[in-house]
C-alpha cells in the first residue's frame, strides 16, 4: 500500500484577458485565493508603462501613479479550482459592491487546458528577445541616417568653402534611377526577344 502515493493534483492555470486599471498582483491574489490556493501570478504591464517607468524621475513626497496592467495568468495548485473559478466568474462583475471600482467591470476569464507555467516563460523570454532585436535595429538605423546626415553637411560646408574661394570642384550629382514601369518593363523584355527572332528566321531562310 506504501508503494501507491497519493498522486499529486494538477496544477491549471486561467488566463485574464483584461486587466482592470488599479488592479495588482496583490488584489488578484487575494480575490481568487476565496477559492483556492493560489500558486504563481503574472500581469503583463502595458507597453507605455515599461518606456513611463524608463523615464520616470524619483521624486520626493510625490504619489507614484498605478500601474496599468493588459492580461494576466493565474495558476491554481488544482487543476478542478482553476475550471472552477473560469467557469463561475467569467462574465461575472469583478464587484458587486456599488462603491468599489471594479462594479462597472467584468471579468474575462478562459481556463487555459493542457497549459504550463513553462510554456508562458518561453513566451515571455521570445517577446523580450524580440523586442530587444527591434530595438537594436531602430538604435542603428538611427545611427545609420546619423552618420549620413552628418557626412552629407561635411560635405556641404566644403563645397561652400570652395565656391567661396572660387575654387572649382569635381563633384558629381548622383543620379538616381527611376524605377521602371510596367510598360517600359515589357518593351525591354519583348525587344530582344523580337530581334532574336527575325536574325534566327534569316539563317534559315535567308
Amino acid at each position: 500500500m506504501e508503494e501507491k502515493l497519493v498522486k499529486k493534483k494538477k496544477r491549471g492555470i486561467i488566463y485574464l484577458s483584461t486587466i482592470p486599471r488599479y488592479m495588482n498582483v496583490t488584489k488578484i491574489r487575494e480575490i481568487f485565493s476565496a477559492y483556492g490556493e493560489v500558486g504563481r501570478v503574472y500581469l503583463q504591464l502595458a507597453d507605455n508603462e515599461h518606456d513611463d517607468n524608463k523615464n520616470k524621475v524619483k521624486k520626493k513626497k510625490r504619489k507614484m501613479p498605478a500601474k496599468h496592467f493588459t492580461e494576466g495568468w493565474v495558476e491554481f495548485e488544482s487543476k478542478k479550482v482553476a475550471k472552477f473559478v473560469a467557469e463561475t466568474l467569467n462574465n461575472k462583475q469583478v464587484s458587486t459592491r456599488k462603491k468599489s471600482r471594479f462594479y462597472d467591470v467584468i471579468w474575462n476569464i478562459k481556463y487555459l487546458p493542457r497549459f504550463k507555467w513553462t510554456h508562458l516563460s518561453e513566451r515571455l523570454g521570445y517577446e523580450r528577445a524580440v523586442h530587444k532585436q527591434r530595438v537594436r535595429t531602430e538604435i542603428a538605423q538611427a545611427k545609420r541616417e546619423t552618420n549620413f546626415l552628418s557626412a552629407n553637411m561635411d560635405r556641404s560646408k566644403k563645397l561652400k568653402a570652395r565656391f567661396e574661394k572660387g575654387e572649382s570642384s569635381n563633384f558629381v550629382i548622383p543620379e538616381i534611377k527611376q524605377r521602371e514601369t510596367d510598360m517600359e518593363i515589357k518593351k525591354r523584355k519583348n525587344e530582344p526577344q523580337n530581334e532574336d527572332r527575325t536574325e534566327f528566321l534569316k539563317s534559315l531562310f535567308g
